[in-house]
């Protein structure tokens, strides 16, 4: 899941156990003064290249699906 507001991006790696997503990480990042300005949808863009990058090693390999409030 990601979500992004006009300071801070959030992200949270979950997995499915029996049908209901168990969490795993959390990841959250204060946006600098250029990206505060960027528009909503750009925000939720940074939010998912965010959470590719950190979360990298946990996702190598698996399906991954992206949620996302926008």
């Amino acid at each position: 899941m990601c979500d992004a507001s006009n300071y801070t991006l959030g992200v949270v790696l979950a997995q499915r156990l029996e049908k209901l997503p168990r969490e795993i990480y959390y990841a959250s990042k204060t946006l600098d003064a250029a990206q505060a300005n960027y528009t909503t949808t750009k925000k939720e863009l940074l939010a998912i290249i965010f959470a590719l990058d950190k979360l990298w090693s946990y996702l190598v390999g698996s399906r991954v699906v992206i949620f996302t409030n926008h």
